[in-house]
């Protein structure tokens, strides 16, 4: 396991008095270099400064870094090692980009179809061997140990996978999102209601390798669309009627 982030940075942003959009460099956007080094440098700073405050406390096989004189310790030596930013282009377009980063936010850490039996004991799964010519292989691993591999996986309390920061942060992201297209000249309403097609069903299957449309327990019937419940709290009302609210 090696902690990670990904992160979508835009190429560019709003002019001091927001009434220009400014686009990086065609050919320069961050020096990687440059950029590993002060990552990991605020990283650890900011990591002394919670320790300091009292907000990071060590249990377990780790305990021992409670001790400040071993915390010290440990800190330099993730100060030697380079850290590893690796920055490329943009993708082909938002398409591109949910698709991959929606493996990592709304997927599970391992997909059912990729389960092939429990038996004795042991979970048996496919798995892709990057490694080996990009081969999938299987592999059978103790239940207990496949769950504590999959618990892995599972933010703990007060995480979230997704933040956004900048002009993308919660309060204002639509109007500030409005104002980007604007100075791009694009369309403000290009994003279609994906509710309003199906290509949301194939997404979901694409993302998560499970179909809405197969019936999931024979796997070979098509479900049959009824109609949308409508799950919006003022319309939502106990049976009697009472609202719930």
């Amino acid at each position: 396991m090696h902690p990670h982030i990904h992160c979508v940075v835009p190429g560019g942003g709003f002019s001091p008095d927001r009434q220009r959009w400014i686009p990086c460099r065609k050919r320069f956007f961050l020096p990687v270099r440059v950029l590993s080094r002060l990552f990991r440098g605020i990283f650890l700073h900011y990591l002394q400064k919670a320790y300091s405050t009292g907000k990071l406390q060590f249990y377990g096989t780790i305990c021992e870094l409670n001790d400040p004189r071993e915390f010290k310790t440990f800190v330099n030596r993730c100060r030697k090692p380079e850290w590893v930013v690796y920055s490329k282009p943009p993708f082909g377009g938002p398409d591109q980009v949910l698709d991959y980063l929606g493996r990592y936010t709304h997927r599970v850490a391992i997909s059912n179809h990729r389960l092939i039996r429990l038996k004795d004991g042991g979970v048996t799964f496919r798995w892709r061997d990057y490694k080996d010519a990009n081969k999938l292989k299987m592999m059978t691993l103790d239940a207990q140990e496949f769950i504590r591999r999959f618990l892995l996986q599972v933010l703990p309390r007060g995480f979230v996978r997704i933040r956004h920061y900048g002009f993308m942060a919660n309060p204002h992201r639509e109007q500030n999102l409005s104002l980007c297209r604007q100075l791009l000249g694009t369309r403000d309403d290009f994003v279609s209601d994906p509710l309003s097609t199906g290509n949301w069903m194939q997404h979901y299957e694409r993302l998560t390798g499970e179909s809405i449309i197969l019936c999931p327990v024979c796997r070979k019937g098509r479900m049959l669309f009824i109609e949308w419940i409508d799950t919006s709290h003022e319309n939502r009302k106990h049976p009697e009627g009472v609202d719930s609210s």
